[in-house]
């Protein structure tokens, strides 16, 4: 049986998409955990020498990257199941992704849920001008994915996605700031979608 070990932290969005897969397949996997608030470790930075995370490792053969580890899980043990079998279907799954990647991830989790939430368990102080420069910004990346999501009831229709996946644990952060109702205002589909989807089990089981 083909061993894997997932390397990151259980707040991570990023491993909760890589876990939720891997609880939706039924595969059994080792969890590390990868201290996010400090200097990563030499044997870390073996396996994925950027230093994020998650990294999954495959019968001692490492694989970083998130787009590129859900996509490799979705086809050894999902069997293609959260990938649409049209040509646009699979291209609008990637462009959602991308859109977390490239351009939600960083105000909606690197700034706002980072000010909201950690700084203060820190006994710090939110920055609030960045929060506010973040929040429009939050805002604009999930209307761009209401535009192009039917989201009935998965974000990509009939059939739930690596989209989805992708999408529910940034979706969890914001819910739980007090911007969530301004960058949610004008997103009814993804709205209808989130009040649906969050009790998911596979979504449970990875944030409890």
């Amino acid at each position: 049986m083909t061993q894997y070990t997932l390397y990151g932290p259980t707040i991570s969005t990023y491993v909760r998409t890589v876990r939720m897969i891997l609880a939706e397949t039924n595969t059994p996997y080792d969890l590390k955990e990868v201290n996010i608030f400090s200097d990563r470790d030499p044997d870390y930075l073996a396996k994925h020498p950027f230093g994020k995370v998650p990294t999954l490792e495959i019968d001692g053969e490492t694989l970083y990257e998130t787009s590129a580890i859900v996509e490799y899980l979705d086809t050894v043990v999902g069997n293609r199941a959260f990938t649409p079998a049209d040509p646009m279907g699979q291209a609008r799954m990637r462009q959602i992704m991308a859109i977390v990647d490239n351009y939600l991830y960083g105000p909606a989790i690197g700034t706002i849920t980072i000010q909201r939430l950690i700084v203060p368990s820190q006994g710090g102080q939110p920055d609030e001008d960045a929060v506010a420069a973040a929040t429009p910004q939050a805002k604009t990346a999930l209307e761009a994915i209401e535009a192009i999501a039917p989201g009935s009831p998965y974000l990509l229709g009939p059939t739930i996605t690596l989209a989805d996946f992708y999408l529910m644990p940034v979706m969890l952060y914001l819910s739980k700031t007090p911007e969530f109702a301004a960058v949610t205002s004008d997103i009814p589909r993804l709205n209808a979608w989130w009040a649906t989807i969050s009790h998911r089990p596979s979504f449970l089981e990875v944030i409890s």
